[in-house]
Formats: structure tokens, sequence, C-alpha cells
């Protein structure tokens, strides 16, 4: 989602208007879920999608209109019975869209945009809350704020009453509709906290960085060796860290409930250097790489060294979800579904 309104709020700058178009509400199967947003330019192109085909291209045309009209629009489609096969599809279900102007003389919509493209390198929940108002009322009106936890919210102003009622709702992972007072808002998660650490720099954690920055976690990598950990191998990384040695590579991170520890390094005693390092952490999630064999070496050792058995139960291994992967690509794919579990376990609380 960052990117969209990284380009959202690239063509505001460049003094462009756009429609955005966001499902607000959705029941059964319908193409998309809540939240999902397009942007739509003047001359039509548009930027996301909804959900495509006679949908999505219905929803343009809508588009086209706010633009005529300069106000906003709401619509429900049904994805069932006839208005389904007239629509090419049988999703049974149904959704309601809120086609909205974002017009490039107000800075505020450049602001919400702006911070919402900042926000993977942010360790905070965020929150966009839009305004749902339609037709004459919604003519020339900021409709969006950004609600980041410990920081004043941006964009549209909240009346103090608003923040009361909205403010202890921004905490799970689904898109809520509330009404404050005459008011109707839409409140929907944008961002999650989650920095996924990488310790080792080898072919497996080459696949899963691309992987878990791919899902939108932060991704640093941490090798003691620049050969191996470099930009140039890691792309997509967000950070490499050469520490001076594995057995101490800890000391400088900042380390928390919403870190994502994955031990993947050259051998067992390194591995075994990391974990107990990480086992000293309170990191949300943490993980090695081997087969039970290797897990309880390791863990014998621990023990022996003062581990208890509370704390080695925090540790997923062997690593991922079991779906039998052999390639590093396969294995990449087991632990990023491991870690998304773990992210849904963390948000929800």
């Amino acid at each position: 989602m960052e990117d969209l309104f990284l380009t959202c709020s690239n063509l505001l700058e460049d003094c462009e208007d756009v429609v955005m178009i966001s499902i607000i509400d959705q029941e059964g199967s319908a193409p998309r879920t809540a939240g999902s947003k397009m942007l739509v330019l003047r001359d039509g192109a548009i930027v996301g999608t909804i959900g495509g085909g006679i949908f999505e291209a219905q929803a343009t045309r809508m588009a086209q209109e706010v633009f005529r009209s300069g106000r906003a629009m709401t619509e429900v489609f049904n994805f069932s019975g006839s208005d389904a096969s007239g629509m090419d599809m049988i999703c049974g279900g149904k959704a309601e869209i809120f086609v909205d102007l974002l017009r490039s003389c107000f800075p505020e919509n450049v602001t919400v945009c702006k911070a919402i493209s900042d926000l993977k390198r942010c360790d905070q929940d965020a929150w966009l809350i839009t305004k749902i108002v339609t037709g004459l009322e919604s003519e020339d009106q900021i409709k969006q704020a950004l609600i980041t936890k410990g920081k004043k919210p941006v964009g549209m102003p909240l009346t103090e009453e608003d923040r009361e009622a909205l403010e202890p709702l921004c905490k799970g992972r689904q898109p809520l509709q509330v009404k404050s007072g005459e008011t109707i808002y839409l409140m929907e998660p944008v961002h999650y906290p989650g920095k996924v650490y990488i310790f080792g720099a080898g072919h497996i954690s080459q696949k899963l960085a691309y992987l878990t920055s791919f899902v939108d976690f932060q991704t640093a990598i941490l090798d003691d060796r620049k050969e191996y950990a470099n930009a140039r191998r890691f792309p997509q990384a967000d950070q490499i860290l050469i520490p001076e040695n594995m057995e101490n590579c800890m000391k400088d991170l900042q380390i928390s409930k919403s870190s994502y520890i994955v031990i993947v390094t050259r051998g067992h005693a390194y591995d075994m250097a990391v974990l107990a390092q990480a086992l000293q952490t309170n990191a949300g999630y943490i993980g090695m790489i081997g087969s039970k064999r290797k897990r309880e070496t390791i863990y014998q050792q621990l023990r022996q060294s003062g581990i208890q058995e509370e704390a080695l139960a925090r540790v997923h291994s062997p690593i991922g979800i079991n779906i039998d992967a052999e390639t590093p690509e396969e294995i990449a794919v087991s632990i990023v579904g491991e870690l998304i579990q773990a992210r849904v376990r963390l948000i929800d609380g």
C-alpha cells in the first residue's frame, strides 16, 4: 500500500488531481477485500486494483464522473444472480466502493499520501481515517487523516470528540466503519510495524530477503562476511549490517516485540551463538533453520549453559511451515509463511 500512496503523492505534487477508489465494505466472495484501493487519472490510466474485470471498468467510469463533478460517490456492487452474470462474475458477494477526488491544490492530501509512503521506516502502527461523505457536501473537502500512534494526526482535521471515538479503535487487521456523531468514517490499518532480522547471508537468505520485502516486512541482513552481506547480493534489503563477529552480533540492535529473528547462518556453532543472544531479547518471533536432530543438539548445549525450557519453547525450529520444502526458494516460502502467521498473531494480540 505504501507504494500506491507514494505514486499518489508524486502525482499530487506534480499538480495532477487523482481519484482514489476504495472498497469500504465487502461481504462474501467479492473480488477484493475492504481496504483495497486503486488510483484513476484524468486520462483513464489506473494504478493498483480493486478486482479487475467489468467491476473495475464500471468503477473507472465512475471516477471520470467524479472528475467532472468534483463530488465523491459511493456505489454497491452485487456479485450474485443476474448482476453477477451481467458482470461476468460468479463470486457470490457484494462490495461497496467510495470514489473520491484528491485535489492537488490541497497540501493536506499530499501530506497524508507522503506520510503513508514513508511508513516503511516507521516502527509504529498507523491507520488511515477516511470521512465517507458524498454529493455537494463532499466538494473541496479534505477527507483523509493519518493516525500514527504516538504522533499528531496529519491531514483532515479531527475534532477532540472524533479522536476520542476513533483512536481507541486503531487495532487489529480489518478495516471498519465507525459512526461519530452524524459522520461515518472508514478506519483501515495501513502499516504494521515489523522488522525481520536475517542472520546469515547465504543462498536461502537471498531468497528470503526478496520475499520478506515483498510482503512488507522491513528486512535487515546480518553476517560478518562483507563479501556475502552486501547490496549487490541483497538489493531488496532495507539494511545490511556487518558485525565484527556473530558471537556478539546483537549488541547494537533495537529488538522489540515487533521484531522477527530468522537464524540461517553458515553452521551449527554460529546458529547456537545467535540463538543464545536472541533468547535474551523480547523478539516477537525467533526461528532457527535445521533438522530436529540439529535442534536437539543445540538445545542440549544451551540447557547446559543455563537456558531454561521456557525460553527454548519460544523458538520455531525446524523453521517454517511444513510444505516438504527442499530448494532455497521453497524453504524461503515456508519461512515467510510462518512469519506471516506470526505477524497475524502479534497484530491481533
